[in-house]
Order: structure tokens, then sequence, then C-alpha cells
């Protein structure tokens, strides 16, 4: 087989002719803290992988091995994402993210932190306030569902763990979990528009 070999043209050709496969797998799976094209980006390693390693000489049809090896690259990934060790990667939001982005603004979210911690006992009133508001209207916005998501999340529990917890699915939760960031960027902005 000339992929085995090395053979950039027929590696490319299997890849295309495969595509199919690696697409259709992505679609039972998900990524915490990822997108569609994550999973299929893991499904198409998958395949690569099983491009370079198929040996003809076992007997085994090059659709089923690329099978599993797609099947197991994506469930490898969707195990590593879930792990607690990433979870500031999950949760992290990037200082450089604009505050604003449909109005096109240059703010970002380093430029609406205070540079430093002031002592000035009308900042003080006035930070406790903003808490109180963000508070308010968190309570206003969630659903039953998203306040225990965010409790859990914030006592540090895992998709998996808060999954248990509230009795439904890690799928759920992350659902869950993209709705409170949503909701959460919407109240930082509007404030920071007042």
């Amino acid at each position: 087989m000339a992929a085995r070999s090395g053979d950039d043209v027929a590696i490319a050709e299997l890849l295309t002719r495969y595509r199919w496969l690696a697409r259709s797998k992505a679609r039972s799976y998900f990524i915490a803290g990822g997108d569609r094209d994550d999973v299929v980006q893991e499904a198409m390693i998958g395949l690569y992988k099983a491009v370079r390693d198929f040996d003809p000489s076992h007997g085994v049809a090059f659709a089923g091995f690329a099978d599993l090896c797609v099947t197991r690259q994506v469930i490898t990934a969707v195990k590593a994402a879930t792990r607690y060790k990433h979870g500031p990667l999950r949760h992290s939001i990037s200082l450089d993210a604009p505050t604003d982005r449909s109005r096109g603004g240059t703010q970002t979210v380093a430029d609406t932190l205070c540079a430093d911690v002031g002592t000035d006992p009308a900042e003080i009133v006035v930070s406790a306030a903003a808490v109180r508001r963000l508070g308010s209207h968190l309570d206003a916005v969630l659903s039953d569902l998203e306040a225990d998501v965010l409790r859990l999340l914030l006592e540090g529990h895992s998709y998996v763990e808060i999954a248990q917890a509230v009795g439904r699915h890690t799928k759920t939760v992350d659902n869950a979990i993209q709705r409170l960031r949503r909701k959460l960027a919407e109240h930082l902005v509007s404030t920071a528009v007042e």
C-alpha cells in the first residue's frame, strides 16, 4: 500500500475517501469545552493514525480498522477533556478577549479589571453593590438547574461530578455551563456600558 510507505498523495486520497467515517463518528460525541469541529479534528487524527498503522497482512479490511482507530481517538479525547486537571483551561477567559464583540470595541477583559485593590470606603461600597447586583441578576435569569450547576462549579466539582449531583447527563451540564457563560458575559457587558 502506497500510503503505508509514506506517499503523501496516497495518504491524502485515503483521508479524503474516508472523511465521511470521521464525520459520522464525530456526531456521536462531544468534547467538554469544545465544539463539533474539535471532535471532527480528533476523528481525523484517528483516521490518519489508521492510514499510518494499517497492515493488510492481518486480514482485516481498512474500513473496519479505520472505524476502530477513529472511535478510540475520539473517546480518548473526550476522556482527556473531562479530566479535572483540565478544568482551569475549560473555564478560563482570556484577558485579551474583547468585552463587547458585537460593538467592535477595543476594550478587553484586562482593561475592565482593577489595577489595584483600593481601600477607599467609597470603592468598597461600590464594589459590594456591584456584587449584589450580579447576585440579583443571576437569581433572576438562571434556571434552577443553572443555579445548581454554578454552585457546584464554583465549589470546584468536575462535569462528571456535577452531572451525578444534579442527576443529568454531562452534555446537559456542559450546555448549562455554556448558557451560564453567555448570561454572565451579557451582564458584564451591560454593566460595563452603564
